[in-house]
């Protein structure tokens, strides 16, 4: 089991940057691909970003694809996402996800533990 806290988040205005972090207490953390998602008001859960089990592998949503930067350094047992350039569609709660699936899956189903997330406000 791993438990994950995310940190980072925060108000910037738009074009800024932030990074947040995702620290994975627990066992087996290598065993884990990693991804992140965010959730706005009223909206569904959407995939952001996921890094493969043995991080060679990365995948993006389209709109941040240039933007955002997934990487995990699994000597401190943390994933980040670099967020350059950030605009005000990107205000949401973002969490962070482990999953047992050895690729970087968009599939809410396939993260099997989260976080309780973090807050993004990105103002105009």
């Amino acid at each position: 089991q791993v438990q994950l806290t995310e940190s980072g988040g925060g108000l910037v205005q738009a074009g800024g940057s932030l990074r947040l972090s995702c620290y994975a207490s627990g066992s087996f953390f290598n065993s884990y691909a990693f991804g992140w998602f965010r959730q706005a008001p009223g909206k569904e859960r959407d995939f952001v970003a996921a890094m493969s089990l043995r991080f060679d592998t990365t995948n993006y949503v389209d709109s941040v694809k240039g933007r955002f930067t997934i990487s995990r350094d699994n000597a401190k047992r943390t994933v980040y996402l670099q967020m350059n350039t950030l605009e005000p569609e990107d205000t949401a709660v973002y969490y962070c996800a482990a999953s047992l699936v050895g690729r970087p899956s968009s599939r809410v189903s396939d993260y099997r533990y989260w976080g309780q997330g973090t807050q993004v406000t990105v103002s105009s």
